[in-house]
């Protein structure tokens, strides 16, 4: 395929999804305020869409909003996710991603443990929010203070995080009744009211960064030494970009769970990188990736009554599988414009 029909598409495949993402932020914003008359009527037309929907397709599942929440959230953590990941993936920091969703499990148990044994209930949301910036803050400050290899305070992080979580769940169990392992392996039933609107807000935010800190954050990814004799604010701006993996990481936790969160921050980008040739080429096809890999899994997760994460990170795996089938070249290498 020529070069420029083929940026063309992918411009048109990136413009779909910001349609396509806007129409969800919007349903959830009527979800919130469908007690308001104009909102309501609009909200109801969400509602009679997806009778439709289950009528065409012989389903029973899009007249329910909270398949419409899930979806939304999906959707999103599908854009942030990649974009996210494109910068991990390209300063090996893949396991950072893993790590925080571990630290994120661990915000988790503490919030069903607060709230098991207080008056005041807390988010779990929130609570894995706060600990896994926290501990991305923590992984940041490790690597900048000690003098051992680079991937060793992301490995301490990970497996002491998830051994808190685990110690915390064993000392609260039979407090709650909450059924952990949706935490652990994703469920749409995960997905409240409050946490896809907060997943709404975190993605508007993080591509709002992402696009105000586009060149930093490139600069740093590619020459982080040459950025620090430009005098640029590398540690400012390492730490922006582990917040904001702890951040996407948190959302996608919802529907992919703990094990395979990492997934949605990885397998677009490598798919993306066996076909893209520059780095901002690189950004939107891990982007149209991961669109496929949460659109075809809750497909499959639908059809066979089958859990979302695990259906979304085999859709992702095809598509990398694909790409490498597809590619012209067996080494990725990108410029990077």
């Amino acid at each position: 395929m020529h070069r420029e029909t083929r940026l063309r598409l992918e411009l048109i495949g990136i413009g779909a999804t910001g349609l396509l993402a806007a129409v969800m932020i919007g349903f959830l914003a009527l979800d919130y305020l469908q007690g308001y008359p104009v909102a309501g009527a609009l909200y109801e037309q969400f509602r009679t869409a997806g009778r439709i929907a289950d009528y065409v397709l012989g389903t029973n599942v899009f007249r329910h909003p909270f398949m419409w929440r899930s979806l939304a959230t999906g959707i999103l953590i599908g854009i942030v996710a990649p974009l996210v990941g494109t910068y991990l993936v390209h300063r090996e920091m893949a396991l950072i991603g893993e790590t925080l969703a571990h630290t994120a499990f661990a915000g988790v148990a503490i919030g069903l443990l607060f709230s098991a044994t207080t008056d005041f209930g807390v988010s779990l949301l929130l609570a894995a929010l706060v600990v896994a910036v926290c501990g991305a803050l923590g992984v940041q400050w490790l690597t900048e203070h000690t003098d051992t290899y680079g991937d060793v305070p992301i490995a301490i992080m990970l497996t002491g995080s998830f051994a808190v979580g685990t110690l915390i769940i064993s000392y609260g169990r039979g407090m709650t009744g909450i059924n952990v392992e949706d935490y652990l392996f994703g469920s749409i039933s995960v997905v409240t009211p409050g946490g896809a609107r907060l997943v709404a807000v975190l993605a508007v935010l993080v591509v709002a960064v992402v696009v105000a800190t586009y060149k930093q954050l490139l600069f740093i990814t590619f020459d982080e030494q040459a950025a620090r004799v430009a005098r640029l604010n590398v540690t400012w701006y390492n730490t922006l970009l582990i917040v904001m993996t702890a951040v996407v990481v948190v959302g996608a936790m919802q529907i992919l769970g703990v094990i395979l969160v990492a997934a949605m921050l990885v397998i677009p980008v490598a798919a993306a990188t066996q076909i893209a040739h520059s780095f901002r080429e690189t950004l939107f096809c891990s982007i149209l990736f991961g669109q496929v890999a949460i659109l075809g899994g809750f497909a499959v997760a639908i059809a066979g009554s089958l859990p979302t994460g695990g259906s979304i990170v085999v859709v992702a795996i095809a598509c990398y599988l694909l790409a490498i089938l597809v590619s012209s070249r067996s080494t990725a290498a990108i410029s990077t414009h």
